[in-house]
């Protein structure tokens, strides 16, 4: 009985951990975090794609969605950065001397009907420069950076 216990708290404990010990998305990866787009769910994780020189694409599972680059009208970059707890928690408590930032490109666009539309996307850290450089440079737009940090990450 004693191990039966002992193996459902261990359960417990790895079931409750995990999710804080993946630190988010895979750094290729990316997650719609909001906006006003309904046909997409907040929190939705996918890739983005940035090659096609017309539209700025958001594949998860279930489906896609792309965002003309002529219709984009603002881009914006920002970090946030946050203590390791989970981590933390879990391993060691020297854990809560890093910190982890996430990376967030806000896209405001006019739809098909000439309404702003505004998403927001969390990009994982091996994607950002290469798709802050494509936005860009596809839009014609320029980048605004919330800060001197989110600058220096997204110029490199």
């Amino acid at each position: 009985m004693k191990k039966l216990s002992f193996f459902m708290v261990a359960v417990f404990f790895a079931n409750v951990t995990s999710p804080a010990l993946l630190g988010g998305i895979p750094s290729d990866k990316a997650a719609y975090r909001g906006g006003t787009i309904a046909a997409v769910a907040e929190n939705t994780e996918g890739a983005v794609t940035t090659t096609n020189e017309h539209y700025f694409h958001f594949r998860y599972k279930g489906g896609e969605f792309r965002v003309p680059y002529d219709r984009v009208n603002f881009l914006e970059f920002g970090q946030k950065a946050g203590r390791r707890v989970g981590l933390a928690i879990a391993i060691s408590p020297l854990l809560l001397l890093s910190k982890k930032r996430r990376h967030f490109l806000t896209i405001n666009f006019l739809d098909d009907q000439g309404k702003q539309q505004a998403m927001v996307f969390e990009l994982g850290k091996n994607i950002v420069r290469t798709t802050l450089a494509a936005v860009e440079a596809r839009t014609g737009k320029r980048i605004e950076y919330q800060d001197d940090e989110a600058r220096r990450m997204g110029r490199g």
